[in-house]
């Protein structure tokens, strides 16, 4: 894979994260209003979740959003010196399908099972 395309896969799956992250920050954004109620019971609520498990929840998936978000970055550190699409591990090449539908991949199918 050359190093366009793979820049536009890094771009197209950056704005994916930053758009989740944003969404994500909203939705923490909420939870602390909701908090904030003094007249919130919601570990009494037989209703649903509570604001403790969907603050767990949100918090759980920015980590991980932003984990991904590191990971974009290293691949297009990869790009910039020349070693992305190439496994960490075998030093042989990646499939282009695989970076395709994984663009932050770092090793090999082979190597990677």
């Amino acid at each position: 894979m050359d190093a366009t395309r793979a820049t536009a896969l890094l771009d197209e799956l950056e704005r994916a994260v930053d758009r989740r992250l944003r969404h994500l920050t909203a939705d923490a954004e909420s939870l602390r209003h909701d908090r904030a109620d003094a007249t919130a019971d919601d570990e009494h609520d037989p209703e649903g979740s509570t604001l403790s498990g969907e603050w767990a929840q949100v918090d759980a998936l920015a980590r991980a959003s932003v984990a991904e978000r590191d990971e974009i970055r290293a691949a297009r550190e990869r790009v910039a010196s020349g070693t992305f699409g190439v496994c960490e591990v075998c030093g042989r090449p990646i499939a282009d399908a695989r970076l395709e539908a994984r663009p932050t991949a770092r090793r090999c199918i082979v190597c990677a099972t």
